[in-house]
């Protein structure tokens, strides 16, 4: 059974406290927007690695590609 991206975007709620998110894809690719202050003072490798943690195995079992804009929530604003 592929993902939606509901399911999706609760395991990453669920994982990581996120002031916006938004998931978007077809059960094996997703798009996401994600708006948290854990990424303060991290650069975007080390954001992705923080969602990748908060996914933990389903990035290796049920999820084929996930592209992410991630923000702080200072950044988000100023959008």
């Amino acid at each position: 059974m592929l993902p939606t991206p509901e399911l999706v975007q609760t395991y990453i709620a669920d994982n990581l406290n996120c002031e916006h998110l938004e998931v978007q894809g077809d059960g094996s690719h997703f798009e996401a927007i994600i708006v948290s202050p854990a990424f303060e003072g991290k650069n975007r490798i080390q954001r992705h690695q923080v969602v990748y943690a908060a996914l933990g195995d389903r990035m290796k079992s049920e999820i084929h590609a996930l592209s992410m804009r991630t923000y702080t929530p200072e950044e988000y604003k100023a959008l």
